[in-house]
């Protein structure tokens, strides 16, 4: 498997900012997220303080900060992080898509303002999953629930229903798929929590209560302390120096990820600097081997 230098997850001012400068410093670099970038930049109005650029609107902004990263010969690859774990001296990142290896990692991917349900850290890993496509396998013959939060979930549901006897589909946006076959879905129901106790799952929402052998919670992001395991967290975001470090060695974070002020240049300040702390990482890693 390949090993790249740098690992980033997240396509906003912070992850596209360090792609950059990571490419300047002449490192192999795994950009992770959506190449559409932040809807945070494009769907704003007016921005007035980002230097040299006065007056921008949200999508022009974007695509200056897009065109600017291809022109750099930074590639996205789009896919969702489940999680990141350190070996040592390299990470091992799960997706859904595949796995990778990388030296760093900077995580960049933005502020998320989802609680965990009652329940659901209790039993993540036992009955509770947050990929439907890397556990479809275990589910052959079997009942699971999915909780989506994106039609894009629509797929995962497809695919693990080809393996599945039965799929409780509870889509939380505005359904208008047509998923059908041995997948059930009910629209307008909102979970509550959950419980797992003698081999089933049950999740309890504002209605009736739902039991499967699993369930499957398929938000756009995942809270930072679940996707490191050993993260230490400052409230709702990441601690890190000033250096964008954070606890776990070799592993950065910048943007709104580690805290106000939520601004876009601020988010860009932060990604060069943890760009170019992992550089130095790296230099520390290579000088320590010969």
């Amino acid at each position: 498997m390949e090993r790249f230098d740098i690992a980033i997850i997240g396509t906003g001012p912070a992850g596209l900012e360090a792609a950059i400068t990571a490419k300047v410093r002449n490192k192999t670099v795994l950009l992770l997220g959506q190449k559409g970038s932040s809807d945070k930049v494009s769907k704003a109005h007016t921005i007035q303080n980002y230097l040299g650029l006065p007056n921008v609107a949200g999508d022009e902004m974007a695509k200056a900060f897009l065109d600017h990263a291809a022109s750099m010969g930074v590639e996205i690859t789009e896919d969702k992080v489940n999680a990141v774990y350190s070996m040592g001296k390299y990470f091992a990142i799960q997706c859904h898509g595949g796995d990778y290896e990388a030296s760093s990692v900077i995580v960049a991917a933005g502020m998320t303002t989802m609680k965990p349900f009652p329940g659901e850290m209790e039993f993540l890993g036992r009955g509770v999953s947050y990929c439907a496509t890397c556990d479809a396998a275990l589910y052959k013959g079997k009942t699971a629930i999915i909780i989506a939060y994106s039609a894009n979930d629509e797929e995962e549901a497809e695919f693990l229903a080809e393996r599945a006897e039965k799929v409780y589909y509870l889509p939380q946006y505005e359904y208008a798929g047509s998923l059908s076959g041995n997948i059930e879905v009910t629209t307008g129901v909102k979970p509550a929590s959950i419980a797992y106790t003698d081999g089933k799952a049950y999740l309890a929402t504002d209605g009736e209560t739902y039991t499967a052998d699993g369930i499957f919670i398929l938000r756009e992001q995942i809270a930072p302390s679940q996707l490191v395991p050993g993260l230490t967290m400052d409230g709702n975001h990441i601690a890190v120096d000033r250096q964008m470090a954070t606890n776990i060695k070799g592993l950065f974070a910048c943007g709104d990820i580690t805290g106000a002020p939520y601004q876009y240049i601020k988010a860009a300040g932060e990604g060069n600097v943890a760009a170019l702390s992992a550089v130095s990482y790296l230099a520390e890693l290579k000088k320590a081997e010969n």
